[in-house]
């Protein structure tokens, strides 16, 4: 076990799991992540053709793979501070006609699922018609303790989140938008000084959004590109502050329900 000082504000370049452990416990506020889906490489759609990573092959049996995820959602409940949070996107698989839902494993996790969010990101990936176009992914709030809770302001922002995914840093095949862990950290951590992190962090968003924050960040890949690629974005990350203050500009509120209820402006109905 190491001091956490030597991964503030780092991207590493290692097995999440291994480095992972060697953080100490309770040590972290925040996590956010989106993991390797085991597509197998050889689901695609008119949007991407194959999911293929830089430095990982996305095709583990699916008992292992599942194991793997609870595996790391441990460790990352260990580190993580009690009353602290950790966001997972993930999505609704299906394989040879049977659907595999990420609940299967997250269920058998420490963790406590406080919140299934929708993210609606208004396109399918694949538009055959064996079923419903699907447009939407999953992120789960996964909360160690009780959390605080959200201001208006924030929780306003419902339990479905419509945002386009992301057009940008086509070097990754499954990058998620800014705007995504901006809502995040900005609606758990507010002006709070914090440590945000992110275990598969490919080319760095997560970090991005919390160093514009202006909190701090480990970020752990195995690939040495996606590394290097969010070190370079790292450094340039006041290019990307107009999305974030646009997402930021969202999180707003004129009077809250309360305050609505005792100017008179509410009356319930009889």
């Amino acid at each position: 076990m190491e001091g956490l000082e030597k991964f503030i504000n780092q991207v590493i370049c290692g097995d999440a799991l291994e480095v992972l452990r060697k953080m100490p416990d309770e040590s972290i506020d925040l996590g956010i992540t989106s993991p390797p889906y085991n597509k197998k490489e050889k689901h695609g759609g008119w949007l991407v053709d194959k999911v293929r990573y830089k430095g990982y092959r996305d095709v583990m049996p699916e008992e292992e793979y599942q194991s793997w995820q609870v595996e790391v959602l441990n460790e990352l409940y260990r580190v993580i501070k009690e009353g602290g949070s950790f966001f997972y996107n993930h999505k609704v698989r299906y394989e040879d006609g049977k659907m595999i839902h990420p609940l299967q494993w997250l269920l058998k996790t420490k963790w406590n699922i406080w919140q299934e969010i929708i993210w609606n990101r208004k396109i399918a990936g694949n538009i055959r018609g064996w079923r419903f176009w699907q447009v939407e992914e999953r992120i789960y709030w996964l909360v160690k303790g009780k959390p605080k809770e959200l201001k208006p302001k924030h929780a306003k922002l419902t339990s479905i989140w419509e945002i386009r995914p992301e057009q940008g840093h086509k070097e990754h095949p499954a990058v998620f938008p800014i705007e995504l862990p901006t809502r995040i950290i900005a609606s758990l951590l507010e002006e709070e000084d914090g440590i945000v992190i992110d275990p598969f962090c490919g080319t760095g968003t997560t970090l991005v959004a919390a160093k514009l924050l202006g909190k701090k960040y480990i970020g752990i890949d195995i690939s040495e590109e996606y590394v290097e690629y969010a070190k370079r974005r790292l450094e340039k990350a006041e290019k990307e502050k107009a999305r974030v203050l646009k997402e930021l500009s969202l999180h707003s509120i004129e009077l809250t329900f309360k305050e609505r209820k005792e100017r008179g402006f509410w009356n319930k109905r009889a």
